[in-house]
């Protein structure tokens, strides 16, 4: 038993040397925007109120708040403009965004209040890029840390006026939102999979933003311990047809709760005995183990790069075997046939797929590429691909 409590006790000590030791304050940003009324499509139902839910619940948690309710095009703009600056001396930031998105080409869309996207080219003044989004919350922003939650794999409103407009491109339409490849120390998560649909929700939240707000204020759950517990949430409440999905590319644990992020304990101090709160005991371990780590951060960095270009890799040939299988069931709906019209709609449906697998092809050969010049660069051998 004393052994026991000089461990524990050596454990306080470390904890409290991080909190005693001067240090910046983490700063942390969140831009929170919920569109709910669009003057164009059909009208959500929960979006402001998600995004009014969440910002109170980043509020408590320390963050400074952008909130943007019902934007359109230009308050956007002008809202990520702020994001964008509040980020250059944050260590932490989050976006998340309620409302109606869409994918063209594999490009994200977030869609402001008054976009009418009638026609292609509306796409370049009318909505907003997600990757620029990314782009701003990973620019010069080495060794911090980047959160996005996106609730907007709604219907697509402006998939029959775009499919009109493309023509034969329609083809690149995509359900719900495509997959995002993020920089290192970035996580995002989406409300379901790529290229599903998800619920707007019969209540005051959706389901993916209710199970958000009711578990990031869980004290000593780490990001992805949270998003184990939403993504259980959001099953039961849609009965197993909407699995949130996530990809990370974080290289450390990222606690919402302070006490936890800092290394400081609890109100109340702690316990020198065996009944040491759990969670602040495995704290306790985190930083004992953070004080023997003497690793290279351009080297991790480069080996979860790698892991994430290799997982996309595996992706890309599995949507590669499925669209073969597109291809042989399609040949086999139609049959053979001398009716010109129906020779002509089996061109057409395979010609799609075939696009759609050339796009695929196209990325997995420059994937290829970059993890082998990452294996070169890590000492490792180069697999065969």
């Amino acid at each position: 038993m004393l052994r026991i409590r000089l461990r524990v006790s050596f454990l306080i000590a470390i904890a409290l040397l991080f909190v005693l030791t001067p240090a910046r304050a983490e700063k942390r940003v969140a831009l929170v925007v919920g569109n709910t009324h669009y003057a164009h499509s059909p009208a959500l139902s929960n979006p402001v109120n998600d995004a009014n839910d969440v910002a109170d619940v980043l509020k408590g948690l320390g963050f400074e708040i952008l909130l943007g309710l019902d934007l359109d095009k230009r308050a956007f703009d002008q809202k990520v403009r702020e994001f964008a600056q509040a980020l250059g001396q944050a260590d932490t930031g989050v976006f998340f965004y309620a409302g109606h998105g869409l994918q063209v080409s594999l490009q994200n869309y977030l869609v402001p209040v008054d976009a009418k996207l009638e026609t292609e080219r509306d796409l370049d003044f009318e909505v907003v890029r997600l990757d620029l989004v990314l782009k701003h919350m990973e620019l010069e922003r080495e060794g911090k840390t980047s959160i996005v939650f996106l609730d907007a794999c709604r219907d697509n409103p402006f998939k029959d006026n775009l499919a009109r407009s493309m023509g034969t491109r329609a083809v690149s339409l995509g359900r719900g939102l495509a997959e995002v490849q993020t920089g290192v120390g970035t996580f995002i998560a989406y409300s379901t999979r790529p290229g599903s649909v998800a619920s707007d929700g019969a209540g005051r939240n959706s389901p993916f933003a209710g199970a958000l707000k009711r578990h990031i204020p869980e004290p000593g759950r780490n990001l992805n311990a949270i998003m184990i517990e939403v993504r259980k949430d959001v099953l039961d409440a849609t009965h197993g047809r909407q699995v949130p999905w996530d990809h990370s590319a974080l290289t450390r644990d990222f606690y919402f709760d302070l006490a936890f992020a800092t290394g400081a304990l609890p109100k109340g101090g702690v316990s020198t005995t065996s009944g040491v709160d759990e969670a602040v005991q495995r704290r306790l371990l985190q930083l004992e183990e953070e004080l023997k780590k003497k690793s290279d951060p351009q080297q991790t960095a480069k080996m979860v790069n790698l892991a994430q270009l290799k997982e996309r890799v595996r992706q890309l040939d599995e949507a590669m075997r499925e669209d073969q299988q597109r291809i042989f069931d399609t040949y086999r709906q139609y049959g053979p046939s001398s009716d010109p019209k129906a020779r002509s709609a089996l061109n057409t449906e395979i010609g799609k797929i075939q696009m759609q697998s050339a796009q695929r092809g196209g990325e997995r050969a420059k994937l290829v590429e970059e993890i082998a010049k990452l294996e070169a660069e890590l000492g490792l051998a180069s697999d065969k691909k």
